[in-house]
């Protein structure tokens, strides 16, 4: 009988793995065996193994390596999979492909650390630990969100960072492409919003240590055909790319492009250089609601995704309390007062893509303010989670104490410039339950996952970007995907999982 040892130092941690004594070794010679609509699976893994390993991974009907989909393993859902090492044989079986592509991962994981390697690595056996491992996620939302609107970053790297995050079997890229500062993703009707809208001016600092002026000219696009490569590249390894296009507030830069957008159409805006609240919204005339199912029959022809986020969060109503036009919009649907034209408002879009089969996602401040036809994301409280929850929102646990990486991730004084406030550290990404403890049967069947936030107003170079997000992704992802794991558990599969983001060439904290 084969000697049990531990388990694998994985990241997520599988459901249910047990280590065997013996190797398969993948070399020249290895072939893979395809079942019937493995292929893409089979041309992940290839494409993934063979910068480091040059290895050709050929089809063959006698190939030792398996990759299989089986309808009867219905149990393991869109994204499980069960994996068995043999000396010589390997088989690797899911009920769907995606679940195909996430044992892949695995897979890699299991191989020396340097198969994640961009060069070749000559002298390196490629030895798989003998195993049995089978593993289903315990949520299916586990998303990673980046602002490329504060600081633009070029689709190569929006490619890498897919990469890493399908490393970790993230299922969702929450693309965040429009803000206050910038606008980036291309509408064919109205070309100023990137024209105009995705450039910021030089602008005059705040005094020595604000953090309210940026003060550097800043700018940046996307082509169409860039974000629609984008979303084939994250798909073939498994990761849905959901945009976010904000509205009613965070406008600046669309009213910057296009002034009769907003409450006062006389006036002319710029794309705005500090961070924080801006004041000025959309106005609520019948232009305003043309214009966002415009650029959003844009973004659904681009995004396949069955969510679309439109923000809806930290919209001041102020403009529109003194606004003739916006009062008068209130009254004639029955308001009772301007105020209530946010919710109005986010009804509208809500109804305009729940017609086109997608499902309209918000930022919550409370919980209960957004319309119910919206998937909700709480990040003020963890209250607010249970609150939309038992209002019968779909919900995604965004808490900012938690999950919001652009927080410093230690007090030591030689951190990178990060948002003002206190630490999110690694233990408190790990310690987050995305499922309130007193949250009933009915209402937990509604919290779909969890998810990380990177807001990028201190963060402008890809170094930075990972800095901040490696390892306390890892902890994310290992509490989406595993549950609750020990913290010592956790940290003693991180230690050598370190090695794995090391060979990526990840800049990670220490």
């Amino acid at each position: 009988m084969p000697a049990h040892r531990s388990v694998p130092a994985l990241i997520p941690r599988p459901t249910r793995a047990v280590l065997r004594s013996g190797h398969f070794t993948l070399d020249a010679d290895t072939a893979l065996h395809l079942g019937a609509g493995t292929e893409p699976a089979a041309e992940l893994l290839r494409t993934l193994l063979a910068p480091a390993t040059g290895l050709p991974l050929r089809p063959s009907p006698d190939g030792q390596f398996a990759l299989t989909l089986d309808s009867g393993l219905g149990d393991l859902g869109e994204e499980g999979y069960a994996l068995t090492i043999d000396p010589h044989a390997v088989l690797l079986r899911a009920a769907h492909p995606t679940g195909l592509l996430r044992g892949i991962q695995t897979i890699r994981q299991l191989l020396p650390p340097q198969a994640l390697s961009a060069i070749p690595q000559p002298g390196t056996r490629w030895l798989l630990p003998c195993a049995d491992i089978d593993d289903v996620p315990r949520h299916p939302w586990r998303g990673a969100m980046l602002d490329v609107a504060r600081h633009f970053q070029p689709v190569s790297y929006l490619r890498r960072y897919v990469d890493v995050l399908a490393l970790h079997k993230i299922s969702v890229f929450h693309l965040h492409l429009t803000d206050d500062q910038g606008w980036r993703m291309p509408v064919s009707a109205f070309p100023k919003l990137t024209e105009i809208g995705g450039h910021r001016a030089e602008s005059p600092k705040g005094p020595a240590g604000s953090d309210t002026y940026d003060g550097i000219p800043h700018g940046g696009a996307y082509t169409r055909a860039e974000l629609a490569g984008l979303v084939r590249y994250a798909a073939a390894r498994g990761v849905t790319v959901m945009p976010e296009i904000e509205m009613p507030g965070h406008v600046r830069a669309a009213l910057a492009a296009y002034p009769q957008l907003g409450n006062h159409p006389e006036r002319s805006l710029d794309v705005w250089t500090r961070w924080g609240v801006c004041d000025t919204v959309l106005g609520v005339h019948p232009e305003v609601l043309d214009f966002c199912r415009t650029v959003l029959d844009e973004v659904m022809d681009v995004f396949p995704s069955p969510y679309i986020h439109v923000g809806g969060e930290e919209c001041p109503t102020t403009e529109w309390t003194h606004s003739v036009a916006a009062r008068e919009r209130a009254v004639a649907q029955g308001l009772p007062n301007p105020e209530a034209l946010h919710g109005w408002f986010l009804g509208q879009i809500g109804d305009f893509l729940v017609r086109h089969g997608r499902r309209p996602v918000g930022w919550a401040e409370t919980g209960a303010e957004l319309p119910l036809d919206f998937t909700v994301m709480t990040w003020r409280d963890p209250s607010h989670t249970l609150t939309a929850a038992r209002r019968g929102h779909p919900v995604v646990s965004a808490y900012h104490r938690a999950t919001y990486l652009d927080y410093a991730q230690s007090d030591d004084p030689h951190e990178p410039p990060a948002q003002p406030g206190a630490v999110v550290d690694l233990r408190a990404v790990h310690a987050h339950a995305p499922v309130p403890e007193d949250a009933d049967a009915q209402a937990a069947g509604r919290l779909l996952g969890t998810q990380a936030q990177l807001w990028t107003e201190f963060v402008t170079t890809p170094a930075h970007i990972e800095y901040l997000t490696y390892p306390r992704l890892c902890a994310l992802a290992d509490r989406g995907w595993s549950g609750a794991t020990d913290w010592a558990d956790f940290r003693s599969r991180l230690d050598e999982h370190t090695a794995r983001l090391d060979a990526l060439g990840v800049q990670r904290h220490p």
